[in-house]
């Protein structure tokens, strides 16, 4: 500092005579003004209010090596006697690597004086430095103590940006020091040796502190090194990281192989954040993204930024709300491959499982509305609005449908009278379907939330009429009266199917979909009860904990003496078809020509569908069964 004329009026002092000595000899006459004294700073001999600045260089990390009762005393000594040197406005700068309780005792000292506290990170890891750990520096500013309750100012200010950000507290402000502390550790662990499980980390928004990207970091030891296959980063398109080769580690790690890089990061990007385009995200994630490099990247490597046909897609949120059931949940119309267009609601409280979804067709225009100008092109980011109905866009509700392969009767199903009870709307787009799809079908939808409900109607064109009516009510309640009336007066209607598709709102438990109380053995015999005897019942089941699992399955064998499963490629789910009679088992070689049956009936004139895709994925279902 003295030498590069940051200031001149220096007092050092230090507690050991030899290191006095040891100073006032290397600095002699070179710098007459600067000057060492032998003195314990737990009792300066200096006037009050004598110095502008007092600098510690890791004596506070030196002393407060624990948080027993005699350190902590001395610390408190230690903070007086700098404060009672300090003039007004003057500053305590402390360079630390910030422990957590370092950096506790004294954010919550000053801030109890009544001083702003910021923190200021001044070095990373990284080859150049000496530490793993980052170096922080407290800059604590005295101000004059004002009586009562004074708001604190608490301010942190990373390395990679200029101005500090104010946070609400300070257990706050130790978070987010132990963030950067954790992310020079995984940096640095990072570039000594390949990751054998996938790293991930969130990358948040300079203004709001909000997530901004998601990262994953996938290493593939089984591709060769050579030198242009290193390192790579993969943008997903927005709205398209819930799909399996995103989502999953499994899919991730798919990707990873198949680009051919040793190493790939792919990066999420979030729906309430704005993206420049591609251009934009490279020049604001190269400088990170090299923090993460694997070792032996050679010396001005470029790396490439990669995605699915070189964009970043199309996410465009239509609708946000809370709901007091479900939690905050956001509507949004995403691309995906080509130019088709998909209506999601997604609950927040789970934001990368895709609750309901729709493929959106472009709008015909109605007789009398004028037609587009031949000049004018469409445009290319703008989704379409409306909803078609008749494509089911998840893998699981195409098997549920599939299961219905299994009812009884000598009518083909599309023309088959039937009695469907479906718990859970979502989006609707299941007992859709099922409506439009089977011609002859009485829906009855149960759904607990009534928000879901005006979701449904509002943004995926769902709609009540005589063949399909939704009661807002918990299934369980709703399930246990039709089971009563149906015991009290046995000629009460009986339904074909029941289809389960709700989800749990109980993110502890290991299984998402449904409830726990939905596969409870007395709440099964209730279903049982409502089906008839050569009806299906259809469980949609996500569950990760394999004990929970197969207690269920053993509790679903002890009431229905029928189960099949058909697992959904590349997901958690699996869809379960009970039967509650042993006589509902038939040969493979019926199923498969029921199949072929309800396929060539679609297949009529005046079908307003193509709907062939359905009938191979009840094919498939029948292969597995």
């Amino acid at each position: 500092m003295y030498d590069m004329g940051v200031c001149e009026d220096i007092v050092n002092i230090d507690i050991s005579d030899a290191v006095i000595r040891q100073m006032q000899e290397r600095s002699g006459s070179k710098r007459p003004k600067m000057s060492y004294l032998l003195m314990d700073m737990l009792q300066m001999d200096f006037s009050d209010a004598h110095f502008q600045v007092v600098l510690d260089k890791g004596t506070l990390d030196a002393i407060l090596t624990d948080e027993e009762e005699a350190t902590l005393a001395k610390v408190d000594k230690m903070f007086a006697e700098i404060s009672r040197v300090l003039q007004v406005g003057g500053r305590y700068l402390c360079v630390s690597l910030a422990q957590a309780h370092v950096l506790k005792k004294a954010v919550e000292y000053f801030c109890k004086e009544g001083w702003v506290v910021r923190v200021h990170q001044v070095a990373s890891s990284g080859d150049k430095q000496q530490f793993v750990l980052p170096v922080f520096v407290y800059v604590m500013t005295k101000f004059r103590k004002i009586p009562g309750s004074a708001p604190q100012i608490l301010e942190i200010c990373p390395e990679e940006q200029d101005k500090p950000m104010r946070v609400e507290s300070a257990e706050r402000l130790v978070a987010a020091v132990k963030d950067r502390q954790h992310y020079a550790l995984l940096c640095s662990q990072l570039s000594k040796t390949p990751c054998g499980e996938q790293v991930s980390l969130d990358l948040c928004d300079r203004e709001s502190g909000r997530p901004r990207y998601t990262l994953h970091v996938v290493d593939s030891p089984s591709v060769k090194p050579s030198r242009d296959n290193h390192f790579a980063i993969f943008i997903i398109p927005q709205g398209r990281e819930t799909e399996w080769l995103f989502g999953t580690e499994e899919g991730r790690r798919q990707l990873a192989t198949s680009a051919g890089f040793r190493r790939l990061v792919t990066v999420a990007l979030h729906r309430e954040q704005h993206y420049e385009g591609m251009a934009g995200i490279q020049a604001e994630l190269s400088g990170k993204v090299m923090e993460l490099a694997p070792p032996g990247l050679p010396a001005r490597q470029q790396v490439p930024f990669l995605s699915v046909g070189g964009d970043i897609g199309v996410r465009t949120v239509r609708h946000c709300d809370t709901s007091p059931l479900s939690g905050e949940y956001v509507v949004e119309d995403v691309k995906g491959d080509g130019t088709c267009y998909f209506r999601r609601l997604i609950f927040l409280r789970n934001r990368n499982v895709v609750q309901s979804e729709a493929r959106l067709l472009a709008s015909v225009p109605l007789p009398g509305q004028k037609k587009r100008r031949k000049d004018k092109k469409p445009s290319l980011t703008e989704p379409p609005a409306t909803i078609d109905r008749s494509y089911l866009c998840c893998e699981h509700h195409k098997a549920m449908v599939a299961g219905l392969c299994l009812l009884g009767g000598p009518d083909p199903l599309p023309g088959a009278p039937l009695a469907v009870r479906v718990v859970g709307l979502g989006g609707g787009s299941l007992p859709l379907f099922v409506h439009d799809y089977f011609s002859q079908a009485h829906v009855a939808v149960v759904e607990i939330d009534p928000s879901m409900l005006e979701v449904a109607t509002r943004w995926f064109g769902f709609s009540q009429g005589d063949r399909m009516r939704v009661h807002v009510s918990d299934g369980l309640d709703y399930v246990a009266k039709l089971a009563a009336e149906g015991t009290a007066c046995p000629c009460q209607s009986q339904y074909d199917a029941v289809m389960f598709d709700v989800d749990s709102k109980d993110l502890t438990v290991g299984m998402s979909c449904p409830p726990p109380a939905f596969v409870e053995k007395p709440f099964l015999r209730k279903v049982k009860t409502i089906l008839k005897p050569e009806g299906v019942f259809v469980l949609n089941l996500v569950c990760r904990d394999a004990r929970l699992k197969e207690s269920v399955l053993a509790t679903l064998r002890e009431v229905f003496p029928l189960l099949y499963t058909r697992r959904i490629e590349g997901e958690v789910n699996e869809i379960l078809f009970c039967q509650p009679s042993p006589e509902g088992q038939r040969d493979p070689t019926e199923l498969r020509a029921r199949a072929w049956a309800l396929e060539e009936a679609l297949r009529q004139p005046g079908h307003p569908w193509d709907s062939s895709y359905v009938l191979a994925d009840m094919l498939q279902a029948v292969k597995i069964l």
